[in-house]
C-alpha cells in the first residue's frame, strides 16, 4: 500500500469519525452485505460483519460518540442466482456495499466497474491483514491491484470409505498410509477405480455407487485436469493454457469410470442433498468434495464417527505426467462502487475487523473452512479442532487456485461441456476434446496457448 493511499484512508476515516463527534444527533449508517454459496453453517460470512459493526459502535461509545451501524445481510445458496442478482443490482446502481463471492469474479467485475480496489481503503502492512497468507492475498489480486480480502480458505479433498476399503482387504495400516501414497503418486485415480470396482463386484457397495464425484460444474473438475498434467496458466506469459493431452486424459478417466460401471452416465445433475445423504450413510466407495462438506455431513446430515469411517487425501494423480493436487477457492470480501468513498471506508473497516483471527476462526470451525492467516492457525480454538488442523497440514500446502483472468469463464464453459459429452457418451473423448479446443480458439484467439 502506497503512502498516498494510506493517507487517503486515514483522511476518510477521520472524516467519518469527526462527523460523528460534531453531530448532536446519532450518526446512523447502513451497510449491505450479499454473500453467495452460503448455507446455514457459513452464516459468519454476514455475521462477522455484524460483529465488526458492534465492535465499532462500542469503540465509539467509549469515545463519547453515538454511532449506529445497521448491517443488512442477504445470502444465496446457489451461485448462478447470486451472481445474476449482483450483476443486475450493479446495472441499476443498487449493488450492496460488500459482496462476498468467489475470487474468480474479481476479473470480470473489476473490468465492468462493479468493484473498488480494496487496497485503496486498507493497510495490508498492519494487523490483522499483515498475517493473512500471501498466496491468498495474491488470489484476491488482479491486474496489479488487490481487490479483495480473503473471507475464508479451503481445500478440495478426495475421500475413501474406511469400512469399504477394509471389506476388500485393506488393513488399518494400509488405510493410514493411503494419503502419503497419493501425495507421492504411488496411488492413482485408476488405482481408485479398480478398488471401487472391486467393492461393487464383492457386493460391498451397490452398482454405480463406487465413485461419487461432484454432481455439478465447479472448480473441482480442474483438479482432474491437473491430475493428468494440465496447467491452466502459462507461468512465463500469464496466458491461459489448453493442454490437449491432459484434457484427453481427464475426459478418458471419467469415460472409463462410466464404462467400468462405478459411476452412471446420467450421474451429473444428481441432487446435492441426495449426494450428501449417500455420503453420510456410507453408500459410496470413494468421492471428492471440499473441506467445508465435513461440517455439512456431521451437522446437517447426521454423519457419526467421521474419522472412524473416512480416510481423506489430495486428489490423486491420473498418470505419471500428472500430480496429486487440490484447488482452493477462497471467497473474498469485495467493495462495490455503490455509495460514497466514506461508505466504502466504513465497509472496508468492517471487513478489516471481521478478518481478526478470532472472528474468522468462528467461520472456519462452524463451516469446515480453513484459516486465512498464520495467527488464526495458531489459535488453540482452531488448532485443537481435528478436522481443520489435519486438513491445514495435509492439504493446504499443495493447493492452487483457478485464475482470475476474465476470459477463463469461456475456457471453463468449454471444458465442462466437453466433459459432459465424454461422460454421457454423446461424443467420443477425441471429439469432445476437439470441440472444446475449437470453441476456445474461436473465442479467445491468441489469449490462450494450445499445447
Amino acid at each position: 500500500m502506497t503512502p498516498t493511499k494510506i493517507l487517503s484512508c486515514i483522511a476518510l476515516a477521520a472524516g467519518l469519525l469527526s462527523a460523528t463527534i460534531l453531530s448532536a444527533q446519532a450518526e446512523d449508517h447502513t451497510v449491505t452485505v450479499w454473500a453467495g454459496g452460503t448455507d446455514e453453517s457459513s452464516h459468519y460470512r454476514v455475521d462477522a460483519i455484524k460483529l465488526a459493526a458492534g465492535f465499532l459502535e462500542r469503540q465509539a461509545k467509549l469515545r463519547g460518540e453515538d454511532l449506529h451501524i445497521t448491517v443488512q445481510g442477504k445470502t444465496w445458496s446457489t451461485w448462478d442466482d447470486f451472481k445474476q442478482a449482483v450483476t443486475l443490482a450493479a446495472e441499476s446502481h443498487t449493488a450492496p456495499n460488500i459482496i462476498v463471492s468467489g475470487h474468480e469474479d474479481i476479473g470480470p467485475w473489476s473490468q465492468a466497474g462493479i468493484l473498488r480496489p480494496i487496497e485503496d481503503y486498507v493497510d495490508f502492512d498492519a494487523w490483522p491483514l499483515d498475517q493473512i497468507y500471501k498466496n491468498l492475498v495474491k488470489v484476491a489480486s488482479f491486474d496489479g491491484q488487490i481487490w479483495g480480502i480473503p473471507q475464508d480458505a479451503e481445500a478440495r479433498v478426495f475421500f475413501f470409505s474406511k469400512p469399504h476399503l477394509k471389506a476388500i482387504g485393506y488393513s488399518d495400516d494400509q488405510i493410514a498410509a493411503l494419503p502419503e501414497r497419493v501425495r507421492k503418486g504411488d496411488y492413482t485415480l485408476y488405482d481408485m477405480l479398480h478398488d471401487v470396482k472391486k467393492m461393487q463386484d464383492e457386493g460391498v457397495v451397490e452398482k454405480g455407487k463406487g465413485f461419487a464425484p461432484r454432481v455439478s460444474n465447479g472448480p473441482d473438475y480442474w483438479q482432474f485436469y491437473q491430475s493428468f498434467g494440465g496447467e491452466m496458466v502459462d507461468r512465463k506469459t500469464g496466458k491461459l493454457v489448453f493442454d490437449r493431452k491432459a484434457l484427453t486424459g481427464m475426459y478418458q478417466f471419467f469415460a472409463d469410470a462410466v464404462k467400468m460401471g462405478v459411476v452412471p452416465a446420467t450421474y451429473l445433475g444428481t441432487e446435492w442433498d441426495t449426494w450428501h445423504r449417500g455420503v453420510a450413510a456410507d453408500k459410496f466407495g470413494a468421492w471428492d468434495g471440499g473441506t467445508w462438506h465435513y461440517a455439512q455431513w456431521t451437522k446437517q446430515f447426521g454423519m457419526k464417527d467421521f474419522f472412524g469411517k473416512v480416510q481423506f487425501s489430495l486428489i490423486p494423480a491420473g498418470n505419471k505426467n500428472g500430480r496429486a493436487n487440490s484447488i482452493t477457492h477462497p471467497l473474498v470480501y469485495l467493495l462495490s462502487t455503490t455509495g460514497s468513498d466514506e461508505d466504502a471506508a466504513l465497509s472496508a473497516e468492517l471487513i478489516t475487523i471481521a478478518s481478526d483471527p478470532r472472528i474468522n476462526a468462528l467461520h472456519a470451525i462452524s463451516s469446515g473452512h480453513l484459516a486465512i492467516g498464520s495467527d488464526e492457525a495458531k489459535l488453540p480454538f482452531y488448532a485443537n479442532d481435528r478436522w481443520t488442523s489435519e486438513t491445514t497440514k495435509q492439504l493446504l500446502p499443495y493447493t492452487n487456485a483457478i485464475p482470475n483472468d476474465a476470459r477463463f469463464g469461456v475456457y471453463w464453459s468449454a471444458m465442462y461441456k466437453g466433459l459432459e459429452a465424454a461422460w454421457t457418451g454423446s461424443s467420443s473423448v477425441e471429439d469432445a476434446v476437439k470441440a472444446a479446443e475449437t470453441e476456445v480458439k474461436s473465442a479467445l484467439g491468441d489469449h490462450i496457448i494450445i499445447r
